[in-house]
């Protein structure tokens, strides 16, 4: 009886060793990206649909390999729907260009996003769970964040009690 009780013990200990040897260094608070060889269902887009041009002879002569007019352009996609304009890179449009000079007028560090990245990674090493919830592979995300979360009702609340207009109000909570 006894030797069986140590074997379990010492089998859950070593099965508890082997689960904290996991991991590549970085924490990972949400994961957004598959961890599996399987297939990604966000990475499937969908090909536009075909449409007939006025004038046929205005097509370009088939490249094999190539690109179409159907292919999937989702980044340009994205950024014709909030409002800009694809392969416009960097460059900010006339009409934004007193709010982009209002915005920058502290000056603009052309290193921001590599600076906040270094210092997210190390928020999140700092903030990166309990041993039992490193241990079990817990999600500690929201936990981790939130003195930096905006509770959206109260802001609502402040502002409309000032009498400013809110048109895109949160939803009402939940009954709980």
């Amino acid at each position: 009886m006894r030797a069986s009780l140590g074997v379990k013990a010492l089998t859950a200990v070593a099965i508890l060793a082997l689960a904290g040897c996991g991991g590549n260094g970085q924490p990972s608070l949400m994961n957004l990206r598959s961890s599996t060889q399987g297939p990604d269902e966000f990475g499937i887009v969908p090909p536009k649909p075909l449409d007939m041009p006025e004038d046929l002879a205005a097509l370009p002569e088939p490249t094999p390999g190539g690109v179409n007019r159907t292919d999937p352009t989702p980044l340009d996609d994205a950024v014709v729907a909030l409002g800009g304009q694809p392969g416009a890179g960097s460059r900010i449009p006339a009409g934004d260009g007193a709010l982009y000079t209002y915005a920058s007028r502290f000056g603009v560090a052309g290193d921001i996003r590599a600076t906040l990245a270094a210092e997210d990674l190390e928020y999140r090493r700092d903030n990166n769970g309990r041993v039992l919830e490193r241990l079990l592979d817990v999600n500690v995300y929201y936990r981790a964040y939130r003195r930096q979360s905006l509770d959206q009702h109260a802001e609502l609340a402040y502002w409309r009690a000032r009498g400013l207009p809110t048109p895109s109000a949160p939803p009402p909570k939940p009954a709980e």
